[in-house]
């Protein structure tokens, strides 16, 4: 049976992707501070305490889980909430708080995750259109996204062909119901995403084998559209 660990996988994108692969057949393991819910550990998903970025906590949330192989790694973890305020009053701490949570934390899993991946694995680095797109007093977050795209096609270099390396860039990706007709019509799809949305995507790049060094952008044609203030 193929073998996936996903950082983050107690969040909204997390969850849909593990659902998403422990029904399809794969063993699951989530690396998360927050524990995985109650049903998906009752479907087999493994939830590990860990601070991926830290080098001592991922170092012992390997060890804890004691896997011999591993066929994909998601790094999907990190702060979620962009907005940092003015660069002004950015304070180094929270600047590298954010960034490491991202970017430090996607090095630190996949240098832990290489000796073990088998011929034809794949690494997922979980980017964003913020990566290419911004708001107001978002720099720490849009840094990290863009590392994160940038890291993908390093590794996908440095570890072919023995491993595929891409990213997915989601937009707008919502878990509740609370949004008007204006927010979906930003969208060409004609609506925001889905986390299941994600996760389609991260099973068929597990598939894609002659797909590397990529970002697959999943927004629903948002950062195509050109938008006017009325």
């Amino acid at each position: 049976m193929k073998k996936a660990i996903i950082t983050g996988g107690a969040g909204l994108i997390g969850t849909g992707i593990c659902r998403l692969l422990v029904e399809a057949g794969w063993d699951v393991a989530s690396f998360d501070m927050k524990d995985t819910s109650h049903d998906l550990q009752e479907k087999g998903v493994i939830h590990v305490f860990c601070d991926v970025s830290d080098e001592a906590s991922v170092a012992g949330a390997f060890a804890e889980l004691g896997w011999e192989s591993l066929d994909l790694l998601i790094n999907n973890a990190g702060i979620a909430a962009p907005v940092t305020g003015p660069i002004e009053a950015l304070s180094l701490a929270d600047w590298r708080r954010v960034t490491d949570s991202h970017l430090t934390a996607a090095f630190l899993m996949t240098r832990a995750a290489v000796p073990l991946m088998n011929e034809g694995a794949s690494i997922i680095n979980m980017a964003s259109t913020r990566a290419v797109m911004s708001e107001p007093q978002t720099e720490a977050y849009a840094a990290s996204k863009g590392g994160l795209v940038a890291l993908s096609h390093a590794l996908a270099v440095s570890l072919g062909p023995k491993i595929r390396v891409n990213a997915i860039a989601p937009g707008w990706i919502s878990g509740g119901d609370d949004l008007r007709r204006e927010d979906h019509a930003q969208h060409p799809a004609g609506r925001v995403g889905h986390a299941q949305d994600i996760a389609d995507a991260v099973l068929y790049l597990t598939g894609a084998g002659f797909m590397t060094g990529e970002v697959l952008t999943l927004d629903g044609g948002m950062t195509r559209k050109m938008i006017y203030a009325p």
